[in-house]
């Protein structure tokens, strides 16, 4: 019998299972996962496997802006703002939870306390699978690509700062 999930990441489960993506599993692992480099360590793949949730706000309108990254690429945020229409900030970790529902290190892609504008980097297209933090540093879930701009609705960009 499988342990039973903390609430976040089973709320996170009920999201995968509520958008029609029950076949993928919320696991939480017994290692943290809460940067890339540790979440590939713990799950055994590549750090560019990894699908890291960052949490941007924008800076006139305070509204939050989701982009999905792969692990060891870092974004052009310059990019992400001519998308939303503003120039873009780091929040703090308690517009992140507020917004999200979920705290830093943890943010899924799915299952958030409101809609968010969703950006997907598109180095993450290259791989046959991937991995997603699942609501809190412990928990991850396995998906494809066409999973992820399926279950977000993410519009795919070449997102990596050069």
């Amino acid at each position: 019998m499988t342990a039973a999930l903390s609430p976040s990441a089973q709320k996170v489960q009920d999201a995968l299972n509520t958008r029609g993506f029950g076949h993928l599993q919320v696991i939480e692992l017994p290692d943290t996962t809460r940067t890339s480099a540790e979440a590939a360590a713990a799950i055994g793949c590549t750090v560019a496997q990894i699908a890291k949730s960052l949490v941007f706000q924008g800076r006139e309108t305070g509204r939050p802006v989701l982009v999905i990254a792969s692990g060891p690429n870092r974004v052009d945020t310059k990019i992400v703002a001519a998308q939303v229409g503003e120039q873009i900030g780091k929040p703090d970790a308690d517009y992140v939870r507020a917004r999200t529902g979920f705290v830093i290190g943890g943010v899924p892609p799915l299952g958030h306390s409101e809609p968010l504008a969703t950006f997907i980097d598109r180095d993450l297209l290259q791989f046959e699978t991937i991995w997603a933090a699942a609501g809190n540093p412990f928990a991850v879930f396995h998906l494809t690509p066409d999973d992820l701009v399926n279950m977000t609705g993410g519009q795919v960009l070449d997102l990596k700062q050069t």
